[in-house]
């Protein structure tokens, strides 16, 4: 390292002559008239020690000409070394910063020099920047999320409870259908005793196969009360998917339905199809099974995206589920609430939306997908069933605000989160009268649905983002460096989760539990842990949490997490391809698409087809692109840069070109397809979802 230093630093000093302009001329970089070219941010330090100068009897002194307070630069720090030891100036654009985060710049700077000095013999990286104020207002003040819940109960016996304290109240509500708290408890109870005489038990898992229904919440109860974990498998994933999953969890059990019995095949668990066990489960006592269920025993086990190649299950315990629902700040529900049940079960939205409502004597108000995807049928449907929360992902928040914008007005409660946020489409919702909470919602699966809350009253003019808040309640927020230190208000880090809501980790998987589930130095708690995010965020200075991208390759698309080394591992086991990228191509910020590109001699339509029968439809790229070969860096590495933009479907495909309309009706539906996935035409054979299109585009 001293080498180098010196090397450069004498090659500077032998050209310190050289003219600026010509430095400019022969790099020729891009000009802009917004800042200066090469650099933009200055360090000075003068430390020639200055003495008098006499010239015979005439002793001259410095001027002071006043041009200190013009900033030639967006950023300058300007050091003194005197007799006193070092003297500091920051000169800046007050275009780019606010004098209260230069002021929070220069504090910093002064506490690490006062702790290179107090350690010398220590890594740079060991040292924080932070003074005792802002350590205790980011670890105590900002973290101040504790609140009295029942931290030792699990979920049947808190439902238990509600049922016991209103039988007759309506607990779910699903195509017209109404179901009873006390018509649940029983109906549950039955089907515990059932899955108990199978031999499931204490911290079995059992899979649930079903369509969203009373019958899936039935089961996913049942499951619990028999002291067991349910595991959602989406009855719209690939057979191969399903298998796989179900093999992973190492599944005691598999409840489904007759017509989906054949998409569980080679699963190797039992399979009991519901419709028909029916009678012979009536039949049987409807009191509750005695099984002694700790708070930190498994409740379910969610699948996620995983970059190895395949999905990971994240273990969930009934406390996480517990600390979620019951006496929170975010939400305050109760027996008047009625909340939409709008997402898919294998996305642990559906955990709020279900345990939210029936441990708090709410209603569950079954939403259909078709109904989901229609902003004016969601809206229409939420007046006419009564709906007071609904959780939709930012991608349909979007959506629904600019075709009803008034659709969620007069709701108690409205969350949205699971990526980006577009402030105009905030700002469009609150304008039109809004619920009576928005809130800003953010959480990995590992944190047992959401992390933090953000309440959105109003959205400045010219906003880049909405914050994504505050821990909910007893969750710890940690912004740290690569180091694992604090890092300061306004800086960008990792985020870090913490307190009750963490999963147990990922089943059968202890090497990246290890690596994503770390000891957590803050709290003074024996066995306390944190779970590493992979978001990269940093605190404003109101103490809110700000969103700002990843660190890593995983993307979400309309809310779904997404690993692209998943799909890439999928893709290279194809034998005809020879090497494979996925990347997310962004036209503009609400058109976000996963594009694979693939080197080998195979069609694009049969990569497309693979991937189909292999991963659910959110992982299925919009735009499979074939080389003859990758583009590499000089190092070797694949050139996402130098990737071609994805053309019309079908490219790397040999035929005539597409099948132009050859009536009135098929050219105004080929005109529609165009103008809704923005391409020049559309043949009268192609896929709407080969094209590019996903769900929420359909609508």
């Amino acid at each position: 390292l001293l080498g180098r230093v010196r090397e450069a630093t004498l090659g500077a000093y032998a050209h310190q002559e050289l003219p600026f302009e010509r430095l400019v001329e022969e790099l020729a970089p891009e000009r802009s008239l917004a800042h200066s070219p090469l650099f933009q941010v200055v360090f000075s330090l003068q430390n020639n020690q200055r003495s008098a100068l006499r010239l015979g009897s005439l002793q001259a002194e410095p001027l002071d000409t006043g041009g200190e307070g013009v900033a030639k630069f967006d950023l300058t720090l300007e050091m003194d070394e005197g007799e006193r030891g070092l003297r500091g100036a920051i000169l800046y654009r007050a275009e780019l910063w606010d004098v209260q985060t230069v002021q929070r710049m220069a504090g910093h700077l002064a506490v690490l020099l006062e702790r290179v000095v107090g350690a010398p013999e220590r890594p740079v990286t060991e040292l924080e920047v932070l003074g005792a104020g802002e350590r205790v207002r980011l670890l105590t003040e900002w973290n101040a999320t504790a609140t009295d819940y029942p931290r030792e109960r699990c979920i049947p016996g808190l439902f238990a409870e509600q049922a016991a304290r209103a039988p007759e109240a309506v607990a779910l509500r699903f195509a017209g259908e109404d179901v009873s708290y006390a018509g649940l408890e029983e109906r549950a109870n039955r089907l515990s005793r059932h899955l108990r005489t199978h031999g499931v038990g204490l911290e079995s898992r059992v899979g649930l196969c079903l369509e969203r229904s009373a019958e899936l919440v039935v089961a996913m109860l049942a499951v619990l009360k028999a002291g067991a974990a349910y595991v959602p498998l989406d009855p719209a994933y690939p057979a191969q998917r399903l298998a796989l999953m179900a093999e992973d969890a190492g599944l005691s059990m598999l409840l489904t339905q007759s017509h989906l019995r054949e998409r569980l095949t080679g699963s190797g668990a039992a399979v009991v199809c519901l419709d028909e066990a029916e009678s012979h489960v009536a039949g049987l006592s409807a009191k509750p099974v005695q099984v002694e269920i700790p708070a930190d025993a498994l409740a379910y086990v969610i699948y996620t995206s995983g970059s190895t190649g395949r999905p990971k299950g994240v273990a969930v315990p009934h406390r996480g589920v517990v600390r979620l629902v019951r006496n929170t700040d975010y939400v305050q529900l109760t027996p008047a609430d009625r909340v939409a049940q709008a997402s898919n079960t294998s996305f642990d939205a559906a955990t709020f939306e279900i345990w939210g409502a029936l441990l708090n004597g709410g209603c569950v108000v079954g939403v259909e997908k078709e109904v989901v995807l229609a902003p004016e049928r969601l809206a229409e449907l939420l007046r006419r069933e009564r709906v007071s929360t609904i959780f939709v992902t930012t991608a349909l928040f979007n959506q629904t605000v600019r075709t009803a914008p008034d659709a969620f007005h007069g709701l108690r409660y409205v969350l949205f989160g699971g990526e980006a946020v577009d402030p105009s489409a905030v700002r469009a919702a609150l304008e039109a009268g809004g619920p009576e909470r928005l809130l800003h919602v953010y959480g990995p699966t590992e944190g047992t649905t959401y992390s933090s809350w953000h309440r959105v009253e109003a959205v400045p003019g010219g906003a880049a983002t909405v914050p994504i808040g505050r821990g909910l309640s007893n969750t710890s927020l940690y912004v740290l460096d690569s180091g694992l230190c604090l890092v300061p208000t306004g800086i960008p880090g990792e985020l870090y989760v913490g307190g009750d809501g963490l999963a147990r980790g990922y089943l059968n998987r202890p090497g990246q539990t290890a690596e994503r589930f770390l000891p957590e130095p803050f709290s003074g708690r024996a066995g306390a842990r944190m779970y590493r995010t992979g978001d990269r965020v940093r605190w404003n200075a109101q103490g809110a949490i700000e969103f700002l991208g990843r660190v890593d390759q995983q993307v979400k698309i309309r809310g779904f997490r997404i690993e692209p080394g998943e799909v890439e591992a999928v893709l290279q086991e194809h034998p005809a391809v020879r090497d494979a990228v996925v990347v997310v191509w962004e036209d503009r910020p609400e058109r976000r698409r996963l594009v694979a590109y693939a080197a080998g001699e195979v069609e694009a339509e049969e990569l497309r087809g693979y991937l189909r029968e292999q991963l659910p439809e959110y992982m299925v790229p919009a735009a499979v692109v074939v080389l003859e070969a990758l583009p590499l860096t000089p190092n070797g590495k694949v050139d996402r840069q130098a990737l071609p933009a994805p053309g019309a479907a079908g490219e790397g495909e040999e035929g005539g070109g597409p099948v132009e309309p050859r009536s009135a009706t098929e050219e105004i539906l080929a005109g529609i397809y165009a103008g809704v996935l923005e391409r020049g035409r559309v043949g009268v054979e192609e896929d709407f979802f080969a094209l590019g299109g996903h769900s929420l585009l359909a609508t």
